[in-house]
This record gives structure tokens, sequence and C-alpha cells, in this order.
């Protein structure tokens, strides 16, 4: 089976810093970016100080591996505290949100499958950050 798509490789400065939800997310492999059909990775980018605001994924499950730092994970109202070299993976529909409670750079690659039908479909945002307040 050969893929219809050649292979491509994505530096982190191609892709634009998407602040909307909070932090630096990078979505990096994409549909159109690489032609993926199955799902879609990115690196999020989370000063101290800031999150990532609540949301939810009623398609897809996320997969997040934290590569620097460390963060504070509320899923569906727990916290929990992620590592580096920790992983997780979070069922679709479970409302999350990160924090950088520490004084380094949190870095984090994640990864989202199934692809939702269309792209505005794929999050469904439950609280405001200050990006969002500012962009409305």
């Amino acid at each position: 089976m050969t893929s219809q798509n050649a292979p491509r490789i994505v530096s982190l400065d191609e892709v634009p810093p998407n602040r909307r939800r909070g932090g630096d997310l990078r979505a990096m492999l994409t549909p159109p970016m690489v032609g993926a059909t199955s799902g879609f990775m990115g690196v999020a980018i989370v000063a101290p100080g800031e999150r990532v605001g609540e949301h939810y994924h009623p398609y897809s499950e996320e997969f997040v591996y934290l590569v620097r730092g460390e963060l504070e994970v509320d899923l569906d109202g727990r916290t929990y505290s992620l590592r580096t070299d920790q992983g997780l993976m979070i069922p679709a529909f479970m409302r999350h949100r990160f924090r950088n409670e520490g004084d380094t750079e949190a870095r984090m690659v994640f990864h989202l499958g199934p692809l939702a039908p269309r792209p505005d479909l794929g999050h469904v945002d439950t609280e405001g950050t200050e990006a969002t307040q500012v962009a409305s």
C-alpha cells in the first residue's frame, strides 16, 4: 500500500502561533499541511502562568506527551500533574484544560484523532481565556 501524499517534514517555525485558547498552539501535521486523513499532530508551548482554556473534542481522542516542563491538567474538574516524559490519553467529550503553574516553559506534543467532520466542529470551548476576550 502506498501513500497518495509525498512525505513532508514540517518545522515548528513554519506554523504561526494560535493563541486563541491560551498558550502557543501549533497544529503542524494537519490535513491541509500534509494531507493527513485520520487525525493531526502539533505542539503546545505554555509559558509560566499561562493556560490553555477548558474545552473538549466531541469527535476525537487527544493524546499528549510532555516533552519539557510540568503542567497541571484539569480533566472534568479533577486536577492531575503531568511531568516531563509522561503521556496522557483524553477521551472524546472529556473537558480538559492545561495550566503551567511552574516557573519554566512547558512543551507538549498532542495528537487528535479521528478527525471531526469539519474543522470548526473539532473543539468546543467551555470557558474563555484572555486571548478569546481580547478577540471578541
